[in-house]
């Protein structure tokens, strides 16, 4: 159960559901935002440059987290999102307005992410043990879906007529998570030789350059990035084929209410099903699969997800899609928590910070190679998509077992056996 978790754990949880909560109020329609304010190809810039700026400062800010400690990293980003936050109020008030301004404020938001995340990450790893790091990502991914799911939502209805509110209650959210993490979070990791603090490139790189000749490691991180592709394609390859192949069609509900479904309409449908899908029965699956072999669920959830998105990717009947959002839904379920605690069991535990860090590449490359699926897909069909997407479930599967047998050879795995 929850109570049974770390005391930082469910702080971390909290904190995350909190700000993820009121960010997704605000953030997902930034692009509207800037496109608006300035025009189409600025936002894709601008956002764009957002994303690679956060990225280098996960890196920089993983390896800050294995010689500074996890809280110190914690405690100055959420410290840098109230300065970002209290930018972007000013920089959108009634009397002042600048997009340029929010963009600067919101640069230092995504600096102060990618010094938070990787920390929080370690933080994770350090307080958790092997029987309870399933279950734990399992409730998290659940608070994550949750607040998501609800930000959204309100989001949608209130960001057109209420931006300035919404970034004061970011703001006021901001200073909680602050307060929480500074006096509820304890340290998890003291580093060795406080001396002497090495902070310049050259140090970063040889810290990433030993993530990287970490075969077993990058093996599991290929194993990931094959499978994060195919969630990709839900927003790219597949939302353009339901666009172009499912023909608008109105149908009758309840109360002699009709409704018209198109692709873009259905894609949306099918997006809120696996949601509520993943919200309503992560605490069912986080109970089932605690104190259970996790790489056996693990190989099991990546094919339900190959195979549910295999469906997705040629089938136009309304019915087989939904029973496909199912079968992926339920893939997703076993196979996100089980994946995470057996990466927690692969990294070098005196970096964690960096090899949790590295790990975003999965999320980074995933999101190109679902830009890519659309190219792939005009040239192979949705059918070859499926096949494709299965394909790349079992290249997780390779991939993460050889990573597994690898490390447990070495002795690194020690409570695990390899299958």
């Amino acid at each position: 159960m929850l109570k049974d978790l770390h005391p930082n754990i469910r702080i971390r949880i909290y904190t995350s559901f909190l700000s993820r909560l009121i960010g997704s109020m605000i953030f997902p329609f930034m692009a509207i935002y800037f496109t608006n304010a300035i025009n189409a190809f600025w936002a894709g810039t601008l956002l764009l440059i957002n994303v690679i700026i956060q990225f280098v400062a996960g890196l920089y800010g993983g390896y800050l987290a294995d010689i500074l400690g996890r809280k110190s990293m914690m405690v100055t980003g959420e410290w840098m999102k109230v300065i970002g936050f209290v930018g972007m109020i000013l920089a959108n008030s009634p009397w002042y307005t600048s997009p340029w301004v929010t963009f600067a404020m919101m640069t230092i938001i995504g600096i102060a992410s990618g010094l938070v995340n990787p920390a929080a990450e370690a933080m994770l790893i350090d307080v958790s043990t092997k029987e309870t790091r399933a279950f734990m990502y399992a409730i998290n991914y659940w608070a994550v879906n949750m607040s998501l799911m609800l930000g959204l939502i309100v989001g949608g209805f209130l960001y057109k007529t209420h931006f300035f509110e919404l970034l004061l209650a970011l703001f006021l959210m901001s200073l909680v998570t602050l307060w929480m993490t500074s006096t509820l979070i304890h340290e998890t990791f003291t580093p060795e030789g406080t001396t002497t603090k090495p902070y310049g490139i050259k140090p970063i790189l040889q810290s990433y350059k030993t993530v990287i000749t970490d075969i077993p490691f990058v093996l599991f991180i290929l194993g990931g990035i094959a499978v994060l592709s195919i969630e990709f394609q839900r927003n790219n390859f597949i939302a353009v084929r339901l666009e172009k192949e499912i023909i608008p069609k109105t149908y009758s509900l309840f109360s002699g209410l009709d409704m018209s479904i198109d692709g873009v309409k259905l894609l949306s449908l099918l997006t809120v099903e696996n949601t509520i899908i993943i919200v309503l029965f992560t605490g069912i699956v986080a109970k089932w699969i605690r104190n259970k072999p996790e790489q056996p669920i693990m190989y099991t959830g990546f094919i339900l997800f190959g195979l549910g998105y295999g469906i997705l990717a040629f089938s136009n009947d309304l019915m087989t899609l939904a029973l496909a959002v199912v079968v992926l839904s339920i893939g997703e379920l076993m196979y996100v928590p089980t994946r995470q605690s057996v990466l927690a069991d692969i990294v070098d535990d005196s970096k964690r910070g960096a090899y949790m860090a590295f790990n975003g590449f999965v999320f980074q490359i995933g999101k190109m190679a679902g830009a890519l699926g659309i190219i792939i897909g005009e040239a192979i069909g949705g059918v070859g998509m499926g096949v494709l997407y299965i394909v790349f479930a079992l290249f997780g599967i390779v991939f993460a077992r050889m990573a597994i047998q690898m490390r447990t050879v070495n002795g690194k795995i020690r409570t695990q056996k390899a299958i």
